[in-house]
């Protein structure tokens, strides 16, 4: 896998890895090994969060259809209030990731294009990235993998969920064996974050991202 790939103009081109996993699989470890490398992070996420700031199109779009009562008092998304909606009703759930979908996609596309040229190396930490189908932006794409126990227990320790709760946003995503089958790269962190971070470094060296 090389570091640059070439157009056919010969014009070199930054490389776009995704990275994904489900919650709580420890995404966030292997993202923040490329960050502290210096590569480009384009965080689906913090996209997410920003499409739904006070006065944006995106929260007036949210509060069309969910009503004004998934907002705070200052005027911002009550994620709380709403994630109590969507977890529970699959049919909310699919209508909020129709709503904000063109708003998500349109920044992670700007974001992306304008961290090309900059890096060898462009990283899109997308948590859904198969579930919105971004398979397209990447030229591959790296799953963090945990067992469904681990992940269960992990996301209980983490959030305070009680098993039921932990489930149902477990079940919202696609199986992590299911996004391990699809991925292109599998970093492993059912061990210490010191082996999936190792796992991490010796990828670059090997596709000469760094020496």
């Amino acid at each position: 896998m090389p570091s640059l790939s070439e157009s056919k103009e010969g014009i070199k081109m930054s490389y776009v890895l995704g990275i994904t996993g489900g919650i709580a699989s420890g995404k966030s470890t292997v993202v923040e090994v490329f960050r502290k490398a210096g590569f480009p992070i384009v965080d689906g996420d913090v996209v997410a969060r920003e499409v739904v700031e006070p006065n944006t199109a995106g929260l007036k779009a949210l509060t069309t259809t969910f009503g004004l009562e998934i907002l705070q008092k200052d005027g911002q998304l009550d994620r709380k209030k709403l994630g109590q909606i969507i977890f529970s009703d699959e049919k909310k759930r699919q209508q909020l990731n129709q709503i904000l979908d063109p708003f998500i996609r349109s920044a992670i596309n700007l974001q992306v294009e304008e961290a090309k040229g900059q890096s060898a190396l462009v990283i899109v930490d997308l948590p859904l990235l198969f579930e919105g189908h971004y398979e397209g932006l990447m030229d591959a794409i790296a799953v963090v993998y945990v067992t469904s126990d681990i992940q269960l227990q992990r996301l209980m320790n983490r959030d305070g969920y009680d098993q039921s709760e932990a489930l149902n946003r477990i079940n919202s995503q696609l199986s992590l064996e299911e996004k391990k089958s699809r991925g292109d790269i599998v970093f492993d962190n059912c061990q210490s974050v010191e082996k999936t971070q190792e796992q991490v470094r010796k990828w670059l060296k090997e596709n000469n991202f760094v020496s």
